[in-house]
């Protein structure tokens, strides 16, 4: 009995049974969290196939390696000991960003649950892994060309407008921390929920400003660097500039819920993408490896400039971009936000869905609730989109926004990604401002 209610979940449009452990959770929650699964197992796929040492099984593809396999009448060119790795990754997160686009262009305006279309959103499991299974072989089939050329340039836009949705993903978590903390502080204890409030404002403006001596002392020269130079302090200036602003009278008037901890969030997420960009710097005079750092070995005999094919597999900041990546990730599965500027932003409306009991069904299964038959608590089309972005950032922190040449012989670091990178930042930071002076500015328009 079981078995067949399961199969009738993942073939089907039945809701889905919750194990005994689990909570009472809503269908638009797990629908979310599931295809979350799918991203998160892409994504651990593709951490698999850059992993050193895999070069040695994809040798074994026919007519893909040099030294490979071969096929009669097809020359293997590509050396695997440098590109395999990122040609795996390239091709999985394609077919990734693919399933997504599919998806979300499926879903545009889904208003309920009753739409045909919804059932398609939460149901049907098996097969949706299967699409996702089949897009990831073809993928494998797409010919080099220039392939990773031009799809490079698609996951550095894609990057971009994700790092966006990571900071308002952030500015809606530090939002909803502060409003939970001040509000148990009001009903009681204040005094230890307030201490814990400036413990962790103070240990995020420390670690910045640790982070901005580090980076002036190891990122910059005297006499060299002066990209460096002007990416620290201006993003420097702006992090003083938005964390003066969210304390002024005026604003916390207007948004009471508005202070030092969210923007304590934001500078220190700051820093990291600002370090992040300058570690793309092909200049290795102002960019030096992890490795020469700790050794403190000279930058320039480490790895020199003219070593166009030397790869760092797993750097710092692609591993902290990666946990930043996960938070986020499943953040926007589970979030269930008071903050109107934030959904709208999102294209979410949290407290739109219908709230329904714990759910029972005649064989005393308990399955999850359909909470949307009024309206949907989040846009469908708006977050297979944000998956879909979320694939390309995958792509490109993996690979560590190296470019591969137009004959995929190398990977190269660019300043692209670096301005990329940095101008995110300047305009998450404007974003971030615009949330806070927008009702002083707006005052007839609510924003709570």
């Amino acid at each position: 009995m079981c078995v067949c209610v399961c199969a009738s979940c993942l073939c089907g449009s039945a809701p889905c049974l919750l194990c005994g452990c689990c909570p009472s959770s809503n269908n638009s929650t797990v629908t979310r969290l599931v295809f979350s699964f799918f991203l998160l197992l892409g994504t651990l796929v593709s951490v698999i196939m850059i992993l050193p040492g895999m070069e040695t099984q994809l040798r074994k593809i026919p007519g893909f390696c040099q030294g490979g396999t071969t096929i009669p009448g097809i020359e293997n060119h590509v050396n695997c000991d440098v590109i395999v790795g990122y040609k795996s990754v390239y091709r999985m997160c394609f077919a990734m960003a693919c399933f997504f686009f599919l998806f979300s262009a499926i879903m545009i305006r889904v208003k309920s649950s009753k739409d045909p279309r919804a059932t398609l959103q939460n149901g049907f499991w098996f097969f949706k892994f299967l699409i996702l299974v089949g897009i990831t072989v073809g993928a494998f089939f797409i010919p080099d060309g220039t392939f990773h050329d031009v799809w490079f340039y698609f996951g550095i836009v894609g990057s971009f407008m994700f790092i966006l949705i990571q900071l308002i993903l952030l500015i809606d978590f530090a939002h909803s921390w502060n409003e939970v903390w001040v509000r148990n502080a009001e009903e009681g204890n204040s005094k230890c929920w307030f201490s814990g409030l400036l413990f962790f404002t103070v240990l995020h403006y420390a670690l910045a400003f640790a982070a901005v001596v580090l980076l002036y002392l190891y990122y910059t020269k005297p006499d060299n660097c002066a990209e460096h130079k002007f990416f620290i302090s201006s993003n420097l200036i702006l992090c003083v500039i938005i964390s003066v602003v969210s304390i002024l009278p005026k604003v916390q008037d207007a948004s009471p819920q508005s202070g030092l901890l969210q923007s304590s969030i934001i500078t220190l997420y700051t820093m990291y993408v600002t370090w992040s960009a300058m570690t793309n710097n092909p200049n290795r005079e102002c960019n030096p490896s992890l490795l020469s750092l700790v050794s403190n070995i000279s930058t320039t005999e480490a790895m020199p400039t003219s070593s166009p094919g030397m790869v760092q597999w797993w750097d710092a900041q692609g591993i902290v971009g990666l946990v930043i990546f996960l938070f986020c990730t499943f953040y926007a599965s589970i979030r269930s936000s008071s903050n109107a500027q934030v959904n709208r932003l999102m294209q979410t409306e949290e407290g739109k869905g219908t709230v329904g009991g714990e759910e029972v069904g005649e064989d005393g299964l308990r399955r999850v609730v359909d909470n949307e038959e009024d309206g949907v608590t989040y846009n469908y089309s708006f977050f297979h989109f944000h998956l879909l972005l979320a694939s390309l950032y995958i792509m490109m922190t993996l690979t560590n926004w190296y470019k591969p040449d137009i004959t995929t012989q190398a990977m190269q670091s660019t300043m692209p990604a670096v301005w990329v990178k940095i101008s995110s930042s300047w305009l998450g930071l404007g974003l971030y401002l615009w949330t806070l002076v927008a009702p002083v500015i707006f005052l007839n328009r609510d924003f709570n």
